[in-house]
C-alpha cells in the first residue's frame, strides 16, 4: 500500500513566477510567451520557454524543453515526484510527455481554450487508458499568465 500523497501548495506562486519570467524571455525573442519549470524536492531541475520558431523544432514547447532538461540532468527519462509549473494549459503533445515521464503534478496558469487538453478541450489526464495519473491545479497566477499572452498577441496584431 502506498503512503498518502502530501501536496505542498505553498510554493506554487513562487515557481509560477519563475515560469512567467521564462515566458517573458521567450516573448523577447518573438516566441509565444509560455514558460515552464520542473521542480523536484523544492528545487528547479529543468526550465524552458517556447522556442519552436528560433530552434526550428515544432516540439520545442516550454514543457518539452523543461522536461528534456530535467531528464538529461537526472540521467533518467522518468521524473517521479516532480511538479511541472507552466504558464499555459498544456496541449495534447505536452500532456502525453507529462504522462510518459511520470510527472506527479501539473500546475498551470492560464487556460488555453483552443488547444488545452487539461480542461478546455477535454480532460486528457482523466482518461482510463493512461497508466499514470497526474494531479492538476489550474489558474495559479492565471490573470498574469493570460495578460502576458494577451499583450504579446495584441502587439503582434498591431505590427501587422
Amino acid at each position: 500500500m502506498r503512503a498518502p500523497l502530501i501536496i505542498d501548495r505553498s510554493q506554487d506562486a513562487h515557481f509560477m513566477r519563475e515560469a512567467l519570467a521564462l515566458a517573458a524571455q521567450g516573448a523577447a525573442l518573438g516566441e509565444v510567451p509560455v514558460g515552464a519549470v520542473l521542480v523536484q524536492n523544492g528545487v528547479i531541475v529543468g526550465c524552458g520557454f517556447n522556442c519552436p520558431i528560433t530552434t526550428h523544432d515544432p516540439s520545442a514547447h516550454a514543457e518539452m524543453v523543461a522536461i528534456r532538461a530535467a531528464a538529461h540532468a537526472a540521467v533518467n527519462y522518468r521524473l517521479p515526484g516532480s511538479t511541472l509549473y507552466v504558464t499555459l494549459e498544456p496541449c495534447s503533445m505536452c500532456a502525453g510527455l507529462i504522462v510518459h515521464t511520470r510527472v506527479q503534478r501539473v500546475v498551470y496558469g492560464a487556460r488555453e481554450p483552443k488547444a488545452g487538453v487539461v480542461i478546455s478541450q477535454g480532460a486528457f489526464f482523466n482518461q482510463a487508458f493512461l497508466n499514470h495519473r497526474v494531479l492538476v491545479e489550474g489558474g495559479v497566477l492565471g490573470e498574469e499568465c493570460g495578460a502576458l499572452l494577451s499583450a504579446f498577441f495584441k502587439a503582434r496584431r498591431e505590427q501587422r
